[in-house]
């Protein structure tokens, strides 16, 4: 959890605090964080920064208004009358819903995972919450009972921190903005409401999609939350992509990539989500984006110093990658939650391929970053073909813009510059921005000519393209060998022999 203030006059940072969350993976494929945890972290963020503006010698009246960003599709039901969950959030990459969405696909009809695609962007995928809700209404008995009961509140993140905010069980307001609705799969981005048709897939709960409510408690009572936007679209409001065919690509625990396509979405032919980015403000048009999704970006990093201990730090990858200067022929894809963009291909797992006695762990370093890279460039490809604009240059930013090392490898299998902001954590930026431009707050102008100078560095490409199209062909040889690997239905050990174990299974109504 991490809060930003900033001047809306300069952009600038003023003051700033972060919890870290903790993720749980209670059996393979399943991630989950504790919403109590959250709440706390929210909590613990805010009087640690108001603290820090007091030494700073600057009145917390100052502040204007609250924006929240969080994590799209993840997604936890609550009951109003307690104020407690109901279960842990479920992490927007989890997997347990594999079942269920093939269960879904195969319902539609001719088996089409794009059978909602026409209405919602989306194709039918583990990635998005009404799946991870119909998982929860099936599986958890305190859900179900809370549904019948009418008590139970269905949301992500943004939902229920400004529940939280606003009173909780004393009247907090449950609502949410339409770039985190755009990520249920039961909200139709050409009305601009939850479709009817689309909501029997799940619960049908009724979220209001704008806010301007006031926090009742704590450092900041009586300041409104004047903006909400999912991480994403925080981001590309925060690298100011407000004109047609602008694009950024966030580096966190995945990847995303946005173009804006103006005011009319853009259907995607190549494998890409058709989103809505932002609207800002009920009298105003929404804008949309076309957006591919990486599922392990910044995680596969994670995962060597966790799980496999070939780093200790984060940090540390960049200068054990530089040590060896190449892969050496491995390559590496880290398809830990199957494949997103252009596959959406849930049975695909992560492989290690180009081996030879000569690989050590310098080279292994530098395959994962250059995995994080070859994601980028399939999905920027796909990009240019549905937009029949290429991009000329890419911005970026998140956590990991930070590795140099990492942005010049971008640059050079892109064979386009990429632009870094020195402030790389335009998603805080982005919500700011959105909550001071509100109706009422007005202390921020979103208009171009009005737009705060952003200082940034630019990497250029430093390898020929032939060299560049030759890795590609080599990564995208090594995803074929990842597909179709995981099986609906594992395989159990029992007296010594083989046997199928049913996977888990759910009602669809």
């Amino acid at each position: 959890m991490f809060l930003q203030v900033f001047n809306a006059k300069t952009a600038k940072v003023i003051s700033h605090h972060q919890v870290e969350i903790t993720q749980s993976f209670p059996k393979e494929g399943w991630v989950e964080e504790d919403p109590k945890e959250i709440m706390q972290s929210v909590y613990e963020c805010i009087e640690r920064t108001c603290e820090k503006l007091c030494q700073l010698n600057i009145d917390i009246s100052n502040i204007k208004a609250l924006g929240v960003t969080n994590q799209r599709e993840t997604t936890l039901v609550w009951d109003k009358e307690t104020g407690e969950p109901l279960y842990n959030a479920i992490v927007w990459l989890d997997l347990r819903t594999q079942s269920t969405v093939e269960r879904l696909i195969n319902k539609a009809p001719g088996q089409n995972k794009n059978h909602l695609k026409h209405k919602t962007g989306l194709p039918i995928s583990t990635y998005f919450s009404a799946v991870k809700l119909r998982w929860l209404l099936d599986n958890v008995d305190e859900v179900q009972q809370a549904v019948l009961s009418k008590r139970a509140m269905f949301g992500t993140v943004d939902s229920w921190i400004i529940w939280c905010l606003t009173g909780g069980r004393n009247n907090g307001v449950h609502c949410t903005d339409v770039s985190n609705a755009s990520r249920t799969m039961l909200f139709n981005i050409h009305t601009m409401d939850w479709d009817p048709e689309i909501c029997r897939y799940a619960y049908p709960f009724k979220l209001l999609q704008y806010i301007f409510e006031k926090r009742k408690s704590g450092s900041l009572a009586g300041i409104p939350i004047s903006g909400c936007l999912g991480d994403q679209s925080a981001a590309l409001v925060g690298q100011m992509c407000f004109t047609e065919g602008q694009a950024k690509n966030t580096y966190g625990t995945g990847c995303f990539l946005l173009r804006n396509t103006g005011t009319k979405p853009v259907m995607s032919d190549h494998g890409l989500l058709t989103t809505v980015a932002y609207r800002l403000g009920k009298d105003e048009p929404a804008c949309y984006a076309l957006e591919g999704s990486v599922a392990i970006a910044g995680a596969v990093v994670q995962w060597l110093k966790d799980n496999m201990g070939i780093v200790q730090s984060a940090s540390e990858i960049e200068k054990l990658a530089a040590a060896a200067g190449t892969s050496y022929g491995c390559y590496f894809v880290p398809a830990f939650s199957g494949l997103y963009a252009p596959y959406w291909e849930p049975s695909a797992r992560g492989i290690i391929c180009g081996l030879t006695q000569f690989t050590n762990r310098s080279h292994l370093a530098f395959a994962a970053l250059e995995a994080v890279c070859f994601q980028t460039r399939e999905i920027l490809d796909a990009m240019n073909q549905d937009s029949g604009v290429p991009l000329m240059k890419l911005q970026v930013d998140g956590g990991m813009t930070a590795n140099r090392l990492l942005m010049q490898l971008q640059a050079d299998i892109l064979c386009i510059p990429v632009v870094c902001p020195t402030m790389s954590e335009t998603t805080a930026l982005g919500a700011a921005m959105a909550a001071g431009a509100a109706k009422g707050v007005d202390v921020w102008c979103l208009s171009p000519g009005n737009l705060p100078l952003v200082t940034s560095e630019k990497y250029e490409p430093q390898i020929n393209p032939e060299e560049s199209e030759f890795r590609f062909a080599r990564w995208k040889k090594a995803v074929q060998k990842a597909m179709n690997w995981e099986m609906t239905e594992p395989y159990c050990i029992s007296n010594g022999m083989r046997c199928f174990q049913a996977g888990i299974t759910t009602v669809v109504s």
